[in-house]
């Protein structure tokens, strides 16, 4: 009986070793393929996210827009922020910790579309973070995986 009190109290003791808090996602990660570093951080009780690093910080193509110049958020609905650079944009605002490792109930851009999205996360590992934008429900969206 005393073999198995120490089990448990070992196990207890041990979990949260491997449970997240809820700012264990602050900090840099990189999409898998590595062309773009973003940066979560806090903004007020919640998380955001901005771009903090592409691979091609300038069109290359032309047919994307003209060759050497800034990327800028292109395909925004409002004409206005169009000439934003993505360079710096925040494309996460509002994440709050749902779980042990489980974000969510935020908002994220994406420039590629000009189209914001409902998104979480969940946190694999202290190096791999899931992230899913969706309309409506979550079954209809994209997965993202990005690593530290």
């Amino acid at each position: 009986m005393k073999l198995w009190a120490t089990f448990v109290i070992i196990l207890l003791a041990a979990l949260p070793v491997y449970g997240a808090g809820p700012d264990d996602i602050l900090g840099y990660w990189t999409t898998e393929k590595g062309d773009v570093k973003l940066e979560f951080f806090r903004c007020g009780k919640k998380i955001c996210g901005k771009i903090v690093g592409l691979d091609e910080p300038v069109y290359l193509d032309s047919k994307d827009g003209p060759v050497g110049e800034t990327k800028t958020d292109r395909k925004n609905p409002d004409p206005a922020l169009r000439k934003r650079p993505i360079l710096g944009l925040q494309v996460m605002k509002g994440v709050a910790a749902t779980g042990r490792s489980t974000w969510g109930g935020g908002a994220c851009y994406d420039p590629q579309s000009g189209k914001n999205y409902k998104c979480k996360m969940k946190l694999v590992s202290p190096d791999k973070l899931e992230m899913r934008g969706f309309i409506g429900m979550s079954l209809f969206g994209r997965n993202y995986v990005l690593v530290r």
